[in-house]
């Protein structure tokens, strides 16, 4: 579905990807671990439209799409749920939903959100709500619920964890693994690495812009590697 060959990029002069390959299979959720400052939401970036690799391929479904404008890559179904949320704080969640469906899925945005807010019975209790009063679990839900406005192919999650009470850890990786088994592809990015492993199909693991470590994450749960560098065992 979506293959990355050798991609380098960054920001201005300054390089942070370094030849990464990874690949994500239609109806898998594909992990990609790393510490902060990894370059892991560089990848999502320039997977994304927002910046352009300094080389390298990024293909979905065979066509190159590196380089695209953002937009055109939403219209092709790639969506990101960005770390941070990013919610327009001033508008109500209603809105924020609506917004979601703006470039893809505009004709069936009644349909979509009321898929939502079934999905997250406290969106719909809260639909008329200032969006940053909610509290964070809350504004998490509402990131995920606009990305799924749009009918994602693939749903690129960045971070969805951070932030969050456990138990309400919990309930994402939950979500995810829903989301996933009603047929949605995920590219989830995270730092959480054994929940990440525990419902991830495949996973990668990002250092200093390099994958130093790939395979099935069942496999890599027990990697002494992996062990070493994020469990100190």
């Amino acid at each position: 579905m979506l293959e990355i060959r050798q991609l380098r990029a960054g920001y201005g002069q300054v390089q942070v990807l370094h030849g990464v390959d990874l690949n994500v299979d239609s109806g898998r959720i594909v992990a990609l671990l790393g510490s902060n400052g990894a370059g892991k939401s560089t990848l999502n970036n320039n997977i994304s439209g927002i910046y352009r690799p300094f080389s390298g391929r990024i293909t979905w479904e065979g066509t190159e799409i590196a380089g695209l404008r953002s937009e055109r890559v939403v219209e092709l179904g790639i969506i990101q749920v960005p770390e941070g949320r990013r919610i327009f704080p001033n508008l109500s969640v209603r809105e924020n939903l609506e917004l979601g469906a703006y470039r893809r899925a505009r004709s069936r945005r009644n349909q979509n959100l009321e898929r939502v807010m079934d999905l997250f019975p406290r969106l719909r209790e809260r639909q008329i709500q200032t969006a940053g009063t909610l509290s964070g679990g809350e504004q998490q839900m509402l990131a995920i619920g606009r990305g799924l406005m749009a009918e994602p192919r693939l749903l690129i999650l960045d971070e969805p964890s951070l932030g969050l009470s456990p138990l309400l850890v919990e309930e994402m990786f939950g979500l995810i693994q829903d989301l996933n088994s009603q047929g949605l592809s995920i590219f989830l990015v995270e730092q959480n690495v054994m929940q990440s492993l525990e419902i991830a199909h495949q996973a990668y693991v990002l250092e200093n812009g390099r994958v130093t470590l790939s395979g099935p994450a069942a496999e890599l749960i027990d990697d002494p590697n992996l062990k070493k560098v994020y469990l100190g065992l």
